[in-house]
C-alpha cells in the first residue's frame, strides 16, 4: 500500500515584482536576467505571513480532494523555515485549519517536498495513516542577498499542498543526499548568548551558481532515469516530467539529455521564479486545476537543492 493524491493546492503572494522593478535598484536589466533564467517576474510577501499563504494553500487542497481537516491522520511541511523558528511551521497549520493529527517539518532544501512524499510514503505502508496532508511553504526572498543580482533575481515565495489518501499510485520513488554545503547555503544569524566565540554571519542566501548548475542536470537525469526504470516504465511513458524551477535553461538542458520535448516539462518559472521545495506541488496544482492530467497515465517529479539532497519519483495520476 503507498498512496494516492486527492487533491491539489497552491497560493502565491499578491505583491508581484517584474525584472524592470529590481532594475530600478540593481545593476541589471529584463533581457539580462531572463536570458540566464527563464524569469520574468516572481511574487513577494510584503503584507502578508507565510502562514497566510499555506492556510490557504492548504484549504485549497482540502476542497479539492473532498476532505475535512479533522480527518487528518498528519501534516508534514516542507520549508527551509516557517514564521518561527520553534514551533514547526506544520504545527502553526495544524491550529490554523483545526486539525489535532500529528505534524512536524522536513527541510530538504528544494527537494523537501519529494522528501515529504517518501515520509508519507512510509506511514501509509506501515498502516498509521490514512489521510496526509503535505505542504510545501517558502519564503525564499526573506533570504536573500538583495545585493547580489546573480542571486536575488532568482527567487519568489509561495505555498503548494497537496492531500493523500491511501492507494497505489507511487509506483517508485529515491532520495538522495551529498553533505555539500559549501555550494549552497544559508548561514544562522549570531544570537546574544555573552559565552560565544564565533563570528556571526549575515543570514543570507551564498550559492555557487555553476556547481549547483552541473549538479542540477546530472541529477536529475541520473534520477529521472532511476525511478522510471524502478516503476517498470520507460522515458517514453511520462506524459509529464515536472522538475524544480530554479533556472529554465536547466530544465532545457536536463531535458535535451533525456531527449524529452519540452511541451512533456511543464514550466512556471517566468511567473514564479524559484520557490523552493514549493515549485513542484505549485506546478502540480496548475497542473490538476487545468485539466491536462485527466487522460494522462504517469507522471515524474525530480528535485535537488541544497544539502546537497535530490528526489524523484513516478506517480500514476489517472485519479488526479
Amino acid at each position: 500500500m503507498s498512496f494516492t493524491v486527492l487533491g491539489t493546492g497552491s497560493k502565491l503572494p499578491d505583491t508581484v515584482v517584474t525584472n524592470d522593478d529590481l532594475a530600478t535598484f540593481l545593476d541589471t536589466s529584463d533581457e539580462w536576467i531572463t536570458t540566464r533564467t527563464g524569469i520574468h517576474r516572481r511574487h513577494v510577501l510584503k503584507q502578508e505571513k507565510l502562514i497566510d499563504l499555506a492556510t490557504v494553500a492548504a484549504k485549497n487542497a482540502l476542497k479539492n480532494s473532498g476532505v475535512t481537516a479533522d480527518e487528518l491522520d498528519l501534516i508534514l511541511c516542507s520549508t527551509i523555515q516557517g514564521d518561527y523558528v520553534s514551533p514547526a511551521f506544520a504545527c502553526v497549520v495544524q491550529k490554523e485549519l483545526g486539525a489535532t493529527c500529528p505534524a512536524f517539518d522536513v527541510n530538504a532544501g528544494c527537494s523537501g517536498f519529494i522528501y515529504a512524499l517518501d515520509v508519507a510514503d512510509g506511514y501509509f505502508a506501515r498502516g498509521r495513516a490514512k489521510k496526509v496532508l503535505i505542504i510545501a511553504a517558502e519564503a525564499m526572498t526573506r533570504f536573500t542577498n538583495w545585493q547580489d543580482r546573480s542571486t536575488c533575481v532568482l527567487f519568489g515565495d509561495g505555498c503548494g499542498a497537496v492531500v493523500l489518501g491511501e492507494g497505489d499510485d507511487l509506483l517508485s520513488i529515491k532520495i538522495t543526499a551529498e553533505g555539500n554545503f559549501e555550494a549552497l547555503n544559508i548561514p544562522h544569524t549570531q544570537g546574544n548568548c555573552p559565552y560565544t566565540e564565533l563570528d556571526g554571519k549575515e543570514s543570507v542566501l551564498h550559492m555557487d551558481g555553476q556547481s549547483v548548475f552541473k549538479f542540477a542536470v546530472s541529477s536529475i537525469c541520473r534520477d529521472i532515469k532511476d525511478v522510471t526504470q524502478a516503476a517498470g516504465l520507460t522515458l517514453d511513458d511520462l506524459d509529464y516530467m515536472v522538475l524544480h524551477q530554479a533556472n529554465y535553461r536547466i530544465m532545457e538542458s536536463a531535458a535535451r539529455r533525456l531527449k524529452i520535448s519540452m511541451d512533456r516539462v511543464p514550466s512556471i518559472i517566468h511567473e514564479t521564479g524559484n520557490m523552493s521545495s514549493a515549485c513542484i506541488p505549485i506546478v502540480l496544482d496548475q497542473l490538476n486545476r487545468s485539466g491536462k492530467l485527466v487522460n494522462s497515465r504517469y507522471i515524474a517529479l525530480a528535485g535537488f537543492g541544497s544539502g546537497f539532497t535530490t528526489g524523484a519519483c513516478v506517480l500514476r495520476c489517472h485519479k488526479f
